[in-house]
């Protein structure tokens, strides 16, 4: 049996490696707390709960979705977007909903990567942008990210020949891993590179309403002129805790929309509707659990931060995301880090590296484990260095 190239390139998915690890530890019967993985462990909200129920038990649900989405929740969708962030869209042509934000991320690449043709993606970044990119056939050229910048690009490195052969730049504010944010000032920087390179912008927004200390992350689509050029990645995960229902949208260009659309109605069969109905709830429900999402979420934060800068390590507490961002001790790599904590205190952490090499030095700890274990592990944290 041959299998194909692109599969035997195929890196193993960063996360898969660290359930292993996990499942290796806990079958020694060890307690392993592990801030790694980005999946909320906050329950879906009742009553978003209580519209899927009633919607499994209509009939109408049972049977294939259209890919494009029910005409109701891109309305819906249309109408939150009114109103978190003043911006208007033809729910017909400038909405689609998605099999979660992943899903549209690496089929986007196949709407306008050809061979030869070159994605610009953040270095760190979440692995997606280049998988999906190299599943179509390009190169993905990879951006600088540093402390020393904020953890933003600076598009005055990237070469002529590679801005020439260029299709899709992505972007990813609130970040994924450092927990990043950017100005409204950077969103227009990078409406104007775009124009002048002809790219497509993709923008990952996953994290658009997981903020603290009263910061509101703005939308790359409110810059001047961003729909002229690109898209932008919105998920029910982490605003609604829904990862488990896998569904998200994209909204702004409608070419670009529409691309995606025609792949996707060639490739899956939509989402089921029963979970487009929860979807809605969502949208249309009680906004008030993301401000509490948030704060419960802050004061993990809090406690996280404070046990990394016990052990000396150094790190902002973030505005924003679910992740935050730390500098390994000098003379270490993330690997030789994550390691010793594994090994000596059963606390897991993703390396930096795994985001590219310019996330070497740092590690990733996720705010997803109930708060018993998020206080064990600081605690545990703590005590690498005797604290």
């Amino acid at each position: 049996m041959r299998v194909a190239k692109r599969v035997e390139d195929l890196p193993a998915y960063l996360f898969v490696e660290i359930s292993r690890k996990i499942a290796e530890k806990r079958a020694q019967g060890i307690d392993v707390i592990t801030f790694g993985i980005g999946d909320p462990d906050l329950p879906t909200p009742g009553p978003i709960l209580e519209a899927l129920h009633s919607a499994a038990d209509d009939p109408a649900n049972h049977r294939y979705p259209e890919s494009e989405g029910l005409p109701e929740l891109r309305r819906a969708i249309g109408v939150w977007m009114q109103g978190r962030f003043g911006l208007t869209f033809d729910p017909e042509t400038e909405i689609l909903p998605l099999i979660g934000a992943k899903e549209g991320i690496a089929h986007i690449a196949l709407c306008f990567i050809e061979p030869g043709g070159v994605a610009l993606v953040p270095d760190p970044g979440y692995p997606v942008y280049e998988i999906g990119t190299m599943f179509a056939g390009g190169e993905s050229h990879r951006l600088p990210l540093s402390e020393e910048n904020d953890w933003l690009p600076d598009y005055s490195l990237v070469p002529d020949d590679v801005l020439a052969r260029s299709r899709v730049l992505w972007i990813n504010y609130p970040n994924n891993p450092t927990g990043a944010t950017a100005p409204p000032e950077f969103f227009a920087e990078t409406v104007a590179f775009a124009k002048r390179h002809d790219l497509v912008v993709c923008h990952d927004n996953a994290y658009s309403d997981v903020a603290y200390d009263g910061y509101v992350p703005p939308a790359f689509l409110q810059a001047a002129g961003a729909r002229d050029v690109g898209v932008e990645f919105f998920s029910f995960s982490k605003t609604f805790n829904m990862t488990g229902w896998r569904i998200a949208w994209v909204a702004g260009n409608p070419d670009v929309v529409n691309a995606l659309m025609r792949v996707k109605s060639n490739i899956d069969s939509g989402i089921p509707q029963a979970i487009q109905r929860m979807a809605i709830a969502a949208l249309e429900g009680d906004q008030g659990l993301i401000g509490r999402n948030n704060a419960a979420l802050q004061r993990r934060r809090d406690r996280v931060v404070e046990a990394l800068q016990r052990i000396g390590l150094r790190v902002r507490a973030p505005k924003a995301s679910l992740y935050v961002w730390a500098r390994v001790p000098e003379g270490m790599t993330s690997a030789d880090f994550a390691t010793r904590l594994l090994e000596e205190q059963a606390v897991v952490v993703t390396p930096g590296r795994g985001y590219g090499e310019c996330g070497e030095g740092y590690v990733r700890l996720s705010l997803t484990i109930p708060d018993d274990q998020i206080d064990e592990g600081a605690r545990r944290i703590a005590a690498l260095a005797g604290g």
